[in-house]
């Protein structure tokens, strides 16, 4: 999801990333604090005093969306679940799960800790921008405190609202699931729930532009519209892996595998096998044993005319756990790598032999025949 992250420092085991996207709502955040906030506080105070005071107050906030994504990753992995890091963007923050929660209490406790952690740190902010005013004068340190406690506030009270997949539409998840015991089902219920609530956001944020709202509606914009594609996007993701469940890549592969030995010519492996046989990924093998593959990537690569005169050996791409899956492996872990990597073909073998290639139009056919037979959950 968040390719582009650089990873900053581990946590409790947690790789800690920023998405780019980060540096943008953290420029905005300095630059409202600074020309407007603080200015509104302190009057008549220098610019660079606001500036620091901005940035004093962003680094706090984002010390607060890590200790309220750390609070998720620590309960999910008190209850086994793997994490793949914590990530900041421009939307806040997330703690990617790479599992579903085995039952409703794992969900609503992992859920509900985000919340709680916010609400605690309000109260500990509030409690501290009081203890650092001296009278009726709040001071600098206590404005900055007091900002902190106003923003975990609201971090806390808008993840709340139940719709799928903010931190309260998590929680309705669960409510649901413990009801129906069916967790497709509540799934399905709490994201049509968060579906309604990214709508209604995009509306009341396209009126808030056209009656001047400015910079505000269009952030309640995209606000919306990210809330409505991770809600569906979190419903389908859950479609996917439940028709997937239980099968493997054996059970989808095409054992029958055009090939080429690494000492073709480039130009014979386009004219005899890419454009006889209509494929564009082709295994290379070296008598039993597999080395990788070439693509039509790889033959763009080499002009035309010393196609005639260059190997198939010189576009090789080395076989690698990248591009290569065990035969037993689960079809949700192919889909995974496939999603994690972009790639649309994988190499299945067992050591070094080939046993067949797979593909994601072999994933999408077999879920779009599923749910044509009705068989899809």
């Amino acid at each position: 999801m968040f390719r582009n992250a650089v990873q900053l420092f581990e946590i409790f085991g947690f790789k800690l990333k920023v998405d780019p996207s980060w540096l943008l709502i953290a420029a905005l955040i300095v630059w409202s604090l600074s020309t407007s906030y603080f200015p509104g506080i302190f009057p008549g105070r220098s610019s660079t005093l606001y500036i620091v005071l901005g940035i004093v107050a962003m680094l706090g906030m984002f010390t607060s969306l890590i200790l309220h994504e750390l609070s998720h990753s620590l309960v999910a992995r008190s209850y086994g679940l793997k994490i793949g890091g914590i990530t900041l963007f421009i939307f806040g923050g997330v703690a990617e799960l790479e599992e579903e929660p085995h039952d409703p209490k794992s969900e609503f406790q992992i859920a509900i800790a985000g919340p709680l952690m916010s609400l605690f740190l309000s109260a500990l902010f509030y409690g501290l921008a009081h203890l650092a005013a001296t009278g009726t004068e709040i001071g600098l340190v206590g404005a900055v405190f007091g900002y902190l406690g106003l923003i975990n506030l609201v971090l806390a009270v808008f993840n709340m609202v139940p719709a799928f997949p903010l931190d309260g539409g998590r929680v309705l998840r669960a409510a649901i699931w413990h009801v129906t015991q069916d967790l497709m089902r509540a799934t399905r219920i709490s994201s049509r729930i968060g579906t309604g609530f990214g709508l209604f956001l995009m509306l009341t944020g396209a009126l808030a532009v056209f009656s001047g709202g400015g910079i505000g509606g269009f952030w309640q914009i995209l606000i919306g519209f990210f809330i409505l594609n991770a809600s569906t996007g979190s419903y389908q993701n859950l479609r996917v892996k439940a028709a997937l469940r239980g099968k493997t890549a054996r059970s989808l592969m095409s054992e029958r595998v055009h090939t080429v030995d690494p000492d073709t010519l480039i130009s014979s492996l386009v004219d005899d096998v890419m454009l006889r046989h209509g494929v564009s990924f082709v295994p290379v093998i070296s008598g039993e044993k597999l080395l990788g593959y070439v693509d039509a990537a790889g033959v763009r690569s080499v002009d035309k005319q010393e196609q005639a005169v260059r190997r198939v050996a010189e576009i090789l791409v080395p076989a690698d756990p990248d591009n290569t899956v065990q035969p037993s492996i689960p079809l949700n872990a192919v889909f995974k790598q496939m999603a994690a990597s972009s790639r649309r073909k994988l190499m299945v073998a067992e050591g070094m032999h080939l046993v067949g290639v797979i593909s994601l139009s072999d994933l999408m056919q077999h879920l779009a025949l599923e749910r044509e037979l009705g068989t899809a959950p």
